[in-house]
């Protein structure tokens, strides 16, 4: 019989389960990923350290306290960062439209930081697995996001609503990069999400964060990731 794998999770509010209570409208974690049918189907121990607006370079931080810690060292640390780094400060942007403005995290950045992480973990025994970014619904992020801010002159800035979703592809496809680079494991949730047609009934009301049944699509994008490399021998569980 195989030995329990422990497996830890680092990253933003999508794997912490982060949805939008259709009620008050506000943020609470609603989380529907199924972990404990991955556990039980694949002998794991997950434990989750995702963590509400959490960027890659607090994730570095965060990654390095954990291995300086006393608990055991685990076998794996998916990760999904990309979501709050590539993310602006709208009221800045509404202020000051002719300024310019960098995201939370600028992409090089992101990716420096990413290959540190994943050179740190592999020097400590410990595999990490990568995530793509989930897509978001443009026009309705723009909506949530500068609710209450003067949206034309956010507009004036962008030059086109759905540069949101390209810059946020930008993030997306350079995980991806990152991981062939490195030889790293990656679990495409992008793909998944992009298999259905109807995006806007996996969304939350911000355009970005998975509803439940986006979250059901996470569930059986890792299940799937799992069974795959599992034949293609990537991973002895």
């Amino acid at each position: 019989m195989n030995s329990q794998k422990r497996v830890e999770i680092f990253g933003d509010s999508l794997l912490k389960g982060v949805q939008i209570n259709p009620q008050n409208l506000r943020y609470y974690i609603n989380n529907n990923i199924d972990v404990e049918r991955i556990e039980k189907t694949h002998l794991l121990d997950i434990r989750n350290f995702a963590k509400f607006g959490c960027t890659v370079t607090k994730g570095l931080t965060l990654i390095e306290k954990r291995l300086r810690g006393n608990e055991p060292f685990c076998d794996a640390i998916v990760m999904d960062f990309g979501g709050n780094d590539c993310d602006y400060n709208w009221g800045a942007v509404s202020e000051r439209p002719d300024s310019n403005h960098l995201p939370q995290t600028p992409l090089d950045v992101f990716a420096e930081t990413y290959y540190k992480i994943i050179a740190l973990l592999k020097e400590n025994g410990i595999r990490p697995i990568l995530t793509t970014l989930p897509p978001l619904d443009a026009q309705k992020f723009f909506n949530w996001f500068c609710n209450g801010l003067d949206k034309a002159n956010v507009l004036k800035w962008l030059g086109d609503v759905h540069l949101i979703y390209r810059w946020q592809e930008s993030y997306s496809r350079a995980v991806e990069k990152i991981a062939a680079e490195t030889n790293t494991l990656l679990v495409d949730l992008r793909g998944a999400f992009l298999k259905h047609r109807d995006l806007e009934r996996l969304l939350c009301a911000d355009g970005t964060h998975p509803n439940t049944e986006g979250q059901k699509i996470i569930t059986q994008a890792f299940l799937e990731f799992i069974e795959n490399a599992k034949q293609k021998g990537e991973i002895q569980i």
